[in-house]
């Protein structure tokens, strides 16, 4: 596993809010009497902590769908994904534009922005990754999105865009530097690379320095995945698909360092930073999805500024 290429910014640690529940500190706790005890074990039991996203998604599970759209549910894997299409309306072909969450979120978070680019002539299609959302499942892993990527264009044809979230963000530029067929990418919030992750999940339960590195080995050795081909580095070397960052200066889950940073390292992306959106409410401002929308529309020769200069703002 590589050294993260991205420092910790000031903030006390990111990943505190996803552990802050009485289940994940009631576990953190169990973890660091078993680490000097057992080690081997407290790798495992830290690794399915890691792999579940909290808190869990029952909520969404029961969550009614909007007017104008319908669920199917595709196999996948152990289980199946829940995908979220419009119904049909009219003739003609529509470009499609793939939506997906991040960690612990689900589709329907990407409500909004699917509307939005549904009004501008495009085929909005949203994800619940495994675990998240109406798909199946409880535990899921970064390698695991990226193949459920590949595993929707598999169903859906090439793609016009992705647009993505957080985890989600990450996922999508990994199957595109790895030849996802996609023209242009929108990433909004991107999360931090997981071995930056893995130390800040290790500091909010308190836990040694050694689990990250053991954790990290692991997830390698299983999924096949050298963690460092999610770093900035690699991804700029192998991502060529025009890209929009979008990232709020007071995120407090991924820090604006976490997207300047891999704005920097895309060749020819745009960096759009907003202000008092922190992480999630990105998804549901106005402003974010005409920027997503005209940056996929540049695609397609509209007369729609194609993306701001590196370090824009609104």
């Amino acid at each position: 596993m590589t050294t993260p290429t991205v420092a910790p910014a000031a903030t006390p640690n990111p990943a505190a809010a996803f552990y802050a529940g009485l289940i994940a500190r009631s576990l953190g706790a169990a973890l660091r009497v078993s680490q000097s005890v057992a080690p081997a074990a407290a790798t495992r039991l830290a690794l399915r902590l890691f792999f579940t996203p909290m808190p869990l998604k029952l909520a969404a599970r029961r969550r009614p769908l909007p007017a104008g759209w319908q669920v199917e549910h595709w196999p996948f894997e152990q289980g199946a994904m829940a995908v979220y299409r419009r119904r049909p309306e009219g003739k003609g072909e529509r470009p499609t534009v793939l939506l997906v969450h991040g960690w612990a979120g689900d589709a329907q978070q990407m409500l909004l922005l699917a509307d939005t680019l549904h009004a501008a002539g495009l085929d909005p299609v949203l994800l619940d990754f495994p675990a998240h959302g109406r798909s199946a499942g409880w535990r899921a892993t970064l390698p695991q999105f990226v193949r459920a990527l590949w595993a929707a264009s598999a169903r859906l044809g090439p793609l016009h865009g992705v647009v993505a979230h957080s985890l989600g963000a990450l996922a999508a530029a990994h199957a595109a530097a790895n030849g996802l067929p996609v023209q242009r990418l929108a990433l909004l919030a991107p999360s931090p690379p997981p071995a930056l992750f893995l130390q800040w999940f290790a500091r909010s339960l308190g836990l040694g320095d050694g689990l990250p590195q053991r954790m990290g080995t692991w997830i390698e050795r299983v999924e096949g995945v050298p963690l460092q081909r999610f770093e900035p580095g690699w991804l700029g070397l192998h991502v060529a698909q025009p890209t929009l960052v979008v990232h709020d200066e007071h995120d407090r889950v991924s820090p604006l360092a976490v997207g300047q940073r891999l704005a920097q390292a895309l060749r020819g992306a745009s960096l759009l930073v907003t202000h008092t959106l922190g992480h999630r409410r990105v998804l549901g401002d106005a402003a974010v999805a005409a920027a997503v929308t005209a940056h996929l529309q540049a695609a397609r020769g509209s007369q729609h500024d194609p993306g701001r200069p590196n370090g824009s703002e609104v």
